[in-house]
C-alpha cells in the first residue's frame, strides 16, 4: 500500500514497516499522493489523525539524500516542546543518516543555534518568532527551500505569530506550502492567503463511538468574547423561556465580566455563585440556586468549583469551554431519561473550534451548529487603537457572510429531535 499508491521511495518504505506502520491512515492516503506531486496542501484534521507523520514522510520523500549546507525544508511549529517532538518524530522515521535537522526556539544562548545552521542542514523545525529573528540577522538561508510547512497553525495564530510565518513564506521565491491544523477558520485563512497557490484542502473527521447519552445540544460560532455577552443578554432577557439556567465561564474574574454586563437588564434575577466582589449578587451553593424564587440565571466559574448536581435545570450554557474536556462532558451527560428535556447550549469562538472538535470526537457526535439572531449585535475588533470599535448587526440570509461563518457541512445538517416543549421553547411560544 506505502509503496503502490503512495509513491513513496523504497527506503522510507522500509523504514515506515520497522515502525509499524501496515497502513496509512486516511489523513496520510488522501494527503501523501498530492505532496508527491507537488501541491499546496491544508491539512484539517483532529489530534491523532496523522498530520505530522504525514508532513514528515512528505519532506523525508522528496529531500531523499542530505548533500546541501543550506536548508531545504522549512518547518514551522507553535512552542519549544513542539520543536522536539517534531525532531524526534523526524528521527524516528528517518534512516538516513546524511539528511540533518536543526530546531530553532526560544533559549538562552543563541549562538548554539547559530552554529548549527553554518554547519549546515537539510531541515530546519522552528518557532516562526526565533526563525523569522535568525532570518534578519542573515543566519538562515531560505534560497533553496522546496518545502515550507506550517503546523499546528490554529495555536500559531491563537499566539499572534501570523506575521513572522507571513514574511518568512513571502522571502521565499518558490517552494511548496503544507498547512496542518485542528480546525480552519478566517483568522487561519488570512494569514495563509498571501503565500498559498491554489491550495487543496483535505478534511478528515475520525469521530469515537457514542458511548454516552447527551442533553441534545446547540453551538454558536461567535467572533470574539464580546459578541458572545451580547448573544447572552439577547437570549437570556426572555424570562419566559430561560427560567433556570446556569451560565459556566473558566475563572472567577470572568464571572464577574458577564455579571456586570447583565446585571442591568436582568436587575435581580441573576447572581454569581461564590463571587470575587462583595459588591456582587451571590449565592453559597447550587442549591441555594434551586430554591430561589428570584434568582434564575446563576454565573458559574470553573475556579474552585467541584461536581455540581445540575439535575433539573433546563439550560446549561458554556460562555466559556473548560480546558478538560471530561469537565465539559460531565455536564451534558443526560443521566435522567425520564426527566424534563434539557439544552446544552456552547458558545465558541474561532480560537476554541479545536476544543469543540475534541468534545465532539470523546462524545462521538457533532454538535449541530446554530443560526445566529437577526438582531445581535456582532463587535466588531479593530487593530487600529484610534479607531473605535464599530459594530454592527448580524448578517441576514440574504447577505453574504464573512470566513468566520462558514456553511454548515452536511454532517451537520441535522433534524433536531427534540420534544414539542423544547421545540416551542426555542422557537419562544409557550406549550399548550
Amino acid at each position: 500500500m506505502w509503496l503502490e499508491k503512495l509513491k513513496l521511495n523504497k527506503s522510507l518504505v522500509r523504514s515506515i514497516t520497522d515502525e509499524g506502520f501496515i497502513s496509512p491512515k486516511e489523513m496520510q492516503a488522501r494527503t501523501l499522493t498530492r505532496i508527491v506531486g507537488g501541491q499546496d496542501i491544508i491539512g484539517i484534521g483532529p489530534e491523532g489523525c496523522g498530520k505530522t507523520s504525514t508532513y514528515i514522510l512528505g519532506v523525508l520523500n522528496k529531500l531523499k539524500q542530505g548533500f546541501e549546507d543550506a536548508p531545504r525544508a522549512l518547518i514551522l511549529v507553535p512552542d519549544k516542546e513542539r520543536v522536539e517532538e517534531v525532531m524526534a518524530e523526524i528521527e524516528r522515521l528517518n534512516k538516513n543518516k546524511t539528511i540533518r535537522v536543526v530546531g530553532l526556539y526560544a533559549a538562552p544562548a543563541i549562538e548554539s543555534q547559530l552554529n548549527a545552521l553554518a554547519d549546515g542542514c537539510d531541515i530546519v523545525v522552528a518557532t516562526p518568532d526565533r526563525a523569522r529573528a535568525i532570518y534578519l540577522k542573515l543566519a538562515l538561508n531560505l534560497n533553496k527551500i522546496l518545502m515550507f510547512v506550517v503546523d499546528d497553525a490554529e495555536l500559531i495564530v491563537k499566539q499572534g505569530l501570523q506575521l513572522p510565518v507571513v514574511e518568512l513564506a513571502n522571502s521565499i521565491q518558490k517552494c511548496q506550502h503544507l498547512v496542518f491544523s485542528e480546525v480552519i477558520h478566517e483568522r487561519l485563512e488570512k494569514m495563509i492567503d498571501p503565500f498559498m497557490r491554489q491550495p487543496v484542502l483535505i478534511e478528515v473527521e475520525e469521530l469515537g463511538e457514542t458511548t454516552v447519552s447527551t442533553h441534545p445540544q446547540l453551538l454558536y460560532q461567535l467572533p470574539n468574547f464580546r459578541t458572545k455577552l451580547n448573544l447572552l443578554s439577547l437570549l437570556l432577557d426572555d424570562a419566559e423561556i430561560f427560567t433556570k439556567t446556569v451560565v459556566f465561564v473558566n475563572t472567577r474574574l470572568t464571572a464577574e465580566k458577564v455579571y456586570n454586563h447583565l446585571k442591568v437588564r436582568l436587575k435581580g434575577e441573576i447572581a454569581i455563585l461564590n463571587p470575587v466582589f462583595f459588591e456582587s449578587a451571590g449565592l453559597e451553593s447550587i442549591d441555594e440556586f434551586y430554591e430561589s424564587d428570584t434568582v434564575r440565571v446563576l454565573i458559574i466559574a470553573d475556579e474552585l468549583q467541584g461536581n455540581l448536581d445540575l439535575q433539573g435545570l433546563p439550560f446549561i450554557i458554556h460562555a466559556e469551554l473548560p480546558e478538560d474536556k471530561q469537565t465539559f462532558i460531565s455536564r451534558i451527560i443526560n443521566s435522567d431519561s425520564g426527566g424534563e428535556e434539557v439544552l446544552a447550549i456552547t458558545l465558541s469562538t474561532d480560537f476554541e473550534l479545536p476544543v469543540v472538535r475534541r468534545i465532539e470526537q470523546a462524545i462521538g457526535q457533532k454538535m449541530p451548529v446554530a443560526d445566529l439572531p437577526e438582531d445581535l449585535i456582532v463587535d466588531v475588533e479593530q487593530r487600529d487603537p484610534e479607531r473605535k470599535v464599530q459594530t454592527h448587526k448580524a448578517p441576514k440570509e440574504t447577505e453574504e457572510r464573512g470566513a468566520a461563518f462558514h456553511e454548515k457541512k452536511a454532517s451537520n445538517a441535522k433534524d433536531y429531535n427534540y420534544s414539542s416543549g423544547l421545540k416551542a421553547k426555542m422557537n419562544k411560544k409557550k406549550k399548550h
